[in-house]
């Protein structure tokens, strides 16, 4: 919660009155933090942030993020209310930081606008979870996405998760179980219960994989995570498996 309150100082310092609210979303109201569960914050502002203004707010979070000294790693997300309200898609993000990205902001960049299809995600997320952190409660401030939406932008994040599948096998395992769910029922969940959800759906040869990424995800830190020997390998035809269940979900070219 210290980590929170200095986060929502931090916004109001650099933005002031332009703050609408701000909304915790992912891992804590899905189901609760796991130990490696980043803090997942999105922002509504009435404006975009100037050159100044992105600037002094990465240079707080790269102070506030982590995964040393009792911090947790911190993803946060800014958007501009006009794109989100009214609601279409994709809507343009007006800043993005997540440690991930730690090493392109050490070395100077900036975030700056762009599409971001999740927050398709993320404002569903927001919407459910109910969470203001500051601010008016969610609902007023933000547009339901419809499911057409939620489908768009988890397919949208396939091509990026995939290609992260040797060097994050645990989060990209979890997230393919997570679009397969999300695609089948239009509900977002947490990603052990995706997991739990998807399972009985896999034939027994692809489980292993699925069952020790969700125990490191309830478990683990990343620092922590190890995979038996052979195991990893099989991460590769679970990914082709998952994702042919996800694409026979998926809306066809000439779909309305």
């Amino acid at each position: 919660m210290n980590q929170l309150r200095e986060i929502v100082g931090l916004v109001g310092d650099v933005l002031g009155s332009g703050v609408v609210g701000g909304y915790l979303h992912g891992s804590a109201v899905l189901g609760g933090l796991r130990p490696a569960s980043d803090l997942d914050v999105l922002v509504v502002s009435r404006r975009s942030m100037d050159d100044r203004e992105r600037g002094a707010l990465l240079r707080g979070l790269l102070g506030l993020s982590g995964f040393t000294a009792g911090l947790r790693p911190v993803e946060l997300t800014v958007v501009v209310q006009s794109e989100v309200r009214p609601w279409r898609f994709p809507p343009t993000g007006d800043f993005l930081y997540g440690e991930w990205l730690r090493a392109e902001f050490t070395a100077g960049t900036v975030p700056r606008p762009e599409p971001m299809p999740d927050l398709a995600l993320l404002v569903t997320m927001v919407l459910a979870g109910d969470r203001p952190l500051t601010g008016p409660p969610p609902a007023r401030v933000l547009d339901p996405v419809p499911h057409a939406d939620l489908v768009r932008a988890s397919l949208a994040g396939l091509p990026g998760l995939l290609a992260e599948l040797e060097t994050d096998t645990r989060n990209v395992v979890l997230t393919l179980a997570r679009v397969w769910s999300t695609l089948a029922t239009g509900e977002i969940r947490p990603k052990d219960t995706a997991a739990d959800w998807a399972l009985p759906r896999l034939p027994p040869s692809h489980r292993r994989v699925l069952e020790h990424a969700r125990n490191l995800y309830l478990g683990h830190r990343y620092s922590e995570e190890t995979w038996p020997e052979g195991l990893r390998t099989q991460a590769g035809p679970y990914a082709e498996k998952v994702l042919a269940e996800i694409d026979r979900l998926s809306p066809r070219p000439n779909s309305p």
